[in-house]
């Protein structure tokens, strides 16, 4: 039987209208998964790990096949100091996507973070995973300064045996120098003061200050060289130096944090660290490598030091509304 022209032309404009659909669902789903990881991201920013957790479980399948879902998750999981589970995230998005530097390079922290804390010949083994995978993130991108400079600090601490090494730290330094030239003076300082050349170290350090494009982060490394010497005085100016290039440049709030950790550790000046800390928390530079609900945390402690107990409740239930599944330790 003879179908009409009409009818196949009504099936054709049909089908056009249904791939048209697909695609435009296919599109509509695309961006609604990036709206959902740069909210993800967002929160995890601003140490909202709950709500970043609850987030990534919104995606398809939970994030699963999604290398950048499966990144963001692993560093949640970083903040709230769960390696094995972060571990195990970063290497899902690691074998999704093994071109990644920054995938390796967060793969790489979480493994040595567990390293830390588990038995020798367990830290043997994941000694040595978490040098490839510093080694592919520089790899994969020999201008990532944070791969660089992680790579450097690895060669410098672990054992030959590990793959470690004071000389092949030197070259790291040698192509951070390209790259990010106070990070170059860090990395020296740190080989420096593994030789007991602590004269050179304290160049270095301050050589990374004068360098730096935001010497806040720099006036904190200078300020836990100081308290490794327990030089308490140089340690206290490197601190208030800190906190004065800190208010100059908002975008290095992070070092607030960092000093307000190094007083924290030498037991000195809690009203000082306290305020670092408050001023960290109200910014706008709040930032995963210092979890919000972690500094929420020490204020608290600091607070309850200082005899003021209501406070200390306050960022207690702060912390605790950001990230219920943290077990402060007691360091902190």
């Amino acid at each position: 039987m003879r179908v009409p022209l009409a009818s196949l032309r009504l099936k054709a404009v049909f089908a056009a209208a249904l791939l048209a659909g697909a695609a435009a669902a296919c599109a509509f789903t695309g961006l609604a998964q990036k709206v959902t990881l740069a909210q993800i991201n967002a929160a995890l920013q601003e140490g909202e790990a709950d709500k970043a957790l609850a987030l990534v479980n919104t995606l398809p399948q939970a994030g699963a096949n999604n290398p950048e879902a499966q990144n963001l998750e692993c560093r949640v999981r970083f903040t709230l100091q769960q390696w094995n589970a972060a571990a195990g995230e970063c290497q899902e998005a690691v074998n999704l996507d093994q071109e990644n530097s920054n995938y390796h390079l967060w793969l790489g922290r979480t493994l040595g973070e567990w390293a830390d804390r588990t038995s020798f010949f367990s830290a043997f083994s994941l000694g040595k995973r978490v040098r490839a995978e510093f080694e592919a993130a520089v790899r994969l991108d020999p201008r990532n300064s944070a791969a660089l400079s992680d790579l450097g600090s690895f060669y410098k601490d672990a054992p030959a045996l590990m793959g470690g090494g004071l000389d092949k730290a030197e070259g790291v330094a040698d192509q951070l120098d390209k790259v990010d030239l106070a990070r170059g003076h860090q990395l020296r300082g740190e080989i420096a003061e593994q030789r007991k050349d602590f004269d050179g170290a304290e160049r270095e350090f301050k050589q990374a200050v004068a360098d730096s494009a935001h010497p806040a982060l720099e006036w904190t490394v200078l300020a836990s060289f100081y308290y490794h010497r327990q030089d308490w005085p140089q340690m206290e100016s490197a601190i208030h130096s800190c906190v004065a290039a800190a208010n100059r440049d908002p975008s290095a709030a992070i070092a607030l944090y960092d000093g307000a950790g190094v007083l924290i550790k030498s037991k000195r000046d809690p009203q000082l660290a306290a305020r670092m800390l408050e001023d960290y928390l109200a910014g706008d530079s709040k930032t995963d490598e210092a979890p919000a609900f972690v500094a929420h945390w020490r204020l608290a402690r600091l607070l309850e030091q200082l005899g003021d107990g209501a406070g200390a409740r306050r960022e207690q239930a702060a912390a605790y509304a950001m990230a219920r599944e943290y077990r402060p330790p007691q360091e902190h």
